[in-house]
């Protein structure tokens, strides 16, 4: 069983194998409220997941680490499982699905581990693990379905409650469900009153689905750019958890989980995948309660490949009105460009990409299109310029 006991012990194991995360108070997060961040895309392998595998490894049989373990995971779970293993000398094959992140499958092989890349998503790796265990006789190490593994990861917990002793509130990414299961029980265990928020992508909702309807539910299919959580079945042990300790579970769409990576980055020079920054999203866009709390908003990855990341800042970009696309349907003559263009930087915004277009057979014979990308301050800044235009009469498609 999991016990608050077996949280400390896991605590006292992984001293010399995690590192103590210190929480970041988030000043433009703050709106009403105190919100801290726990950062743990900053920990060894990049993610939190190196707690649960870290302790679950550690406990297992002599006999169990000379035949070697296996593991499935998206990318995190993988480097954690991978490190633990060759920090205490075992063999390890890791599952990963092929559209995993290329740098989450080079760091795993770069921490020791054998890479075996599995057609589909992280469910259709899960099953090849399980069909490679009992081909090879390896030791089966969950991503989050285990309660060693459950166990490392409430020491985050611990450290929240050690370091913020009048938290009032933890909002947790959630995706199978090991991380919140183990810090909610950790949390409630220590202070019964903390409010417990779980986060999961709208393209993912399993955990969210499963709780709402009272039974463990498994997706047909699942689209996020949040990988680290696209998970389509909860666990067993997760599911009873999270029913029993978590408060509420809410929802956050791509373009918000893309607005607050780009938040971390710009205001506090932090890097967070998708599934790290769940929970600033939820924060950011209003989906749990911060208003007169100390709020701590668990950043649990950084993990996220340089090439995706340019295009979640373009779209988070777009979402919080810092870029904006405009098509405005000119008259093909001279000074047309001219115009628009004065009213643009009348208004203070930048023109960073323009395209003309002859206009086809089915419109105006002197008509045309001019397309136009532009960097803004917000949305009112958008609104001012295409009122602008409105007003000396140009036409906006």
């Amino acid at each position: 069983m999991l016990t608050l006991d077996k949280i400390y012990h896991a605590s006292y194991v992984l001293r010399d194998v995690v590192r103590k995360t210190n929480l970041i108070y988030s000043e433009k997060l703050s709106q009403g409220g105190s919100v801290y961040l726990k950062p743990e895309n900053l920990q060894v392998t990049g993610s939190f997941k190196v707690r649960g595998a870290g302790y679950m490894i550690s406990q297992l049989t002599k006999e169990e680490k000379e035949r070697g373990v296996i593991a499935c995971s998206a990318g995190n779970h993988a480097q954690g499982v991978a490190l633990a293993a060759t920090k205490y000398g075992i063999k390890s094959l890791i599952c990963l699905p092929d559209g995993a992140p290329i740098s989450k499958v080079e760091a795993t092989k770069g921490y020791g581990a054998e890479v075996c890349l599995v057609e589909g998503v992280y469910d259709d790796a899960y099953r090849r693990a399980l069909e490679l265990r009992d081909e090879l006789g390896y030791k089966f190490v969950h991503p989050f379905d285990d309660e060693n593994v459950i166990a490392g990861q409430g020491t985050i917990g611990l450290e929240i409650v050690d370091e913020l002793r009048d938290v009032d509130a933890v909002v947790v990414p959630v995706g199978g469900g090991g991380l919140i299961s183990g810090v909610a029980f950790a949390l409630k265990s220590l202070k019964p009153q903390v409010k417990v928020y779980g986060v999961q992508a709208a393209g993912a909702p399993s955990m969210y689905r499963s709780v709402h309807d009272g039974k463990i539910e498994t997706l047909s299919s699942v689209s996020t750019i949040a990988d680290g959580i696209a998970v389509k079945q909860p666990g067993e042990h997760t599911f009873a958890l999270v029913n029993q300790y978590v408060d509420e579970l809410v929802t956050v769409t791509d373009d918000e989980i893309s607005s607050a990576i780009l938040a971390l980055i710009e205001q506090h020079k932090m890097i967070a995948e998708g599934a790290g920054a769940v929970s600033v999203a939820a924060v950011m866009f209003g989906k749990v309660p911060i208003v007169g709390k100390k709020v701590v908003c668990l950043v649990s990855g950084g993990n996220i490949d340089v090439t995706i990341l340019s295009r979640v800042i373009k779209r988070g970009l777009y979402k919080s009105g810092r870029s904006c696309g405009l098509v405005i349907e000119l008259m093909d003559k001279p000074g047309q460009l001219k115009a628009v263009s004065r009213i643009i930087a009348d208004k203070g915004g930048n023109v960073i990409s323009v395209h003309h277009e002859r206009a086809s057979e089915a419109q105006d014979v002197n008509g045309c299109f001019l397309r136009l990308e532009l960097e803004t301050r917000n949305y009112e800044h958008i609104q001012e310029i295409t009122q602008a235009l409105k007003a000396e009469g140009f036409k906006l498609v």
